[in-house]
């Protein structure tokens, strides 16, 4: 385990937690994300129990959680950081070996805001922490195609739910299209290519149709989607 306690910049720094039971894992992750100017590893640990109580304790603004650990796994901690009040706005990006893993769906169940692939480019962790840190759900194309075929074997209830029924009557056909790419696997940038409309755009359309499906994030609005028939 290895604490700094975050200096008087930190405030205006996306501070970060890192629990992976590799010692080489939470120095690489913390070399990258030290050269970027505005994050600040302020924390690392060694396995689910410890990175829990140190986030209850240096509330960062991210966690980065490994899954497979001892002592406490990481769907677990996932699970036992949604469950702290003072937690709320906390943001949980999972390092995996494998973004098919069939953890996924558990992680992203428990509470998970996205994944990122331990042999991601230096540039694509700090991105990916920039975005999650700002709100985004960072999942990828192999990740959600994951989603879907878990879903896809679930079996369908016999009669269609109504509340769920009027939840996507009331989507617009642009809200539509767009939650359909979504399920996809196609990422904002993708979609906007395909649309000829700005990524922001379709970050607004998304937002609307996640608040009308009510879903807290993409990945559930998968999941509604497929059962909803619309994927």
């Amino acid at each position: 385990m290895s604490v700094t306690t975050p200096g008087a910049s930190a405030g205006q720094v996306t501070t970060v937690v890192v629990v992976d039971d590799q010692a080489m894992i939470r120095a690489g992750v913390r070399g990258i994300l030290q050269g970027a100017p505005d994050l600040s590893v302020v924390g690392e640990a060694a396995d689910g129990d410890t990175g829990v109580r140190m986030c209850a304790s240096l509330r960062p603004d991210v966690v980065l959680m490994d899954l497979r650990m001892p002592v406490l796994d990481g769907i677990e901690a996932i699970r036992r950081l949604r469950s702290m009040p003072d937690l709320e706005s906390l943001r949980i990006l999972v390092l995996t070996t494998f973004d098919d893993d069939p953890d996924v769906l558990a992680a992203l169940q428990a509470g998970a805001d996205g994944f990122l692939s331990k042999v991601a480019e230096p540039a694509e962790l700090v991105d990916a922490v920039r975005g999650v840190a700002a709100g985004d759900v960072m999942l990828s194309q192999t990740a959600t195609r994951a989603v879907v075929q878990h879903v896809a074997r679930a079996p369908r209830p016999a009669e269609p739910d109504p509340v769920l029924a009027q939840q996507v009557a009331s989507l617009t056909p642009r809200e539509r299209t767009i939650v359909k790419q979504a399920a996809q696997g196609l990422d904002n940038l993708q979609i906007s290519r395909q649309l000829h409309i700005s990524p922001h755009t379709v970050k607004t359309h998304l937002g609307h149709a996640m608040a009308k499906l009510d879903v807290r994030d993409r990945t559930q609005m998968v999941v509604v989607a497929f059962r909803a028939g619309l994927v």
